[in-house]
């Protein structure tokens, strides 16, 4: 195993030419139950290549109506920023890479060196921070540096050619390739174009390329098959645990066949 929290990242989600898709799994941190949220971890961590620990926050800009319900219970229920990495710590230590997802207040209230050491003793390999962008991220960067933490980025359809070749260049762990433009959640056919973008994506990065955003379907998945390292599966998977079903057998039954 490498000793780079982001090079373990990277090193989850490739994938020999042919092979299906690496799955990255969502939670809300703490959604369905508060009590359960160590046992919901382990669970998707053992099908899961990476694992996406969703914190609350109050305006959730990106997400849609899945994931703005888990949140604002979560929140309810006491969850914190503090109090994820805290449980994120008291698990044992396990081989697939967790990260957070968290809008930018809640990572500056906590302080932003003060959260890449707390985050890297609780095991956390990377961060994703949709309202974070690259421009204005080098606080942030440098912060997470010392402790070899990445800062994932994020590109569109409609991001802009030399745009897209800067911030898919600058992205550690993976490149997150949002398939359709909007919020998360919606279950929508893959664009047309989809493939060329992809491959835009590709051209442009150093790192794994994912594609997120509507994707809950094994034919989804195997539709983007060649064409990405990994995929994101968020709302889906979060309405899996509110219906009290088993992550892990879910995830599992998500996966293409090996050809």
């Amino acid at each position: 195993m490498t000793d780079a929290p982001s090079e373990r990242i990277a090193a989850a989600l490739r994938r020999p030419k042919g092979a299906p898709p690496a799955l990255i799994a969502f939670l809300t941190a703490g959604y369905p139950s508060r009590d359960r949220f160590r046992e919901h971890v382990v669970s998707i961590a053992s099908e899961a290549d990476v694992v996406e620990i969703g914190v609350p926050f109050s305006d959730p800009m990106a997400d849609g109506v899945t994931i703005q319900r888990s949140s604002e219970a979560a929140l309810r229920a006491g969850v914190t920023l503090r109090w994820i990495l805290q449980e994120l710590q008291a698990l044992p230590v396990h081989a697939t890479p967790l990260m957070l997802m968290s809008y930018l207040n809640p990572l500056l209230a906590y302080g932003l060196e003060r959260l890449a050491v707390s985050a890297a003793q609780a095991g956390v390999c990377g961060f994703i921070v949709p309202d974070l962008p690259l421009d204005e991220s080098a606080a942030l960067r440098s912060a997470l540096a010392p402790q070899r933490l990445a800062l994932v980025q994020m590109v569109t359809p409609i991001t802009p050619p030399e745009r897209l070749s800067k911030v898919a260049g600058a992205s550690q762990g993976f490149v997150y390739a949002v398939t359709v433009t909007g919020t998360t959640g919606k279950s929508a056919a893959l664009p047309a174009q989809i493939a060329e973008y992809l491959q835009r994506v590709r051209a442009a990065a150093s790192v794994p390329v994912c594609a997120g955003f509507g994707i809950r379907s094994r034919e989804q998945v195997e539709g983007l098959r060649g064409l990405v390292d990994g995929v994101v599966i968020g709302s889906a998977l979060v309405e899996v645990l509110e219906r009290g079903e088993s992550p892990q057998q879910w995830l599992a039954a998500l996966r293409p066949a090996r050809q």
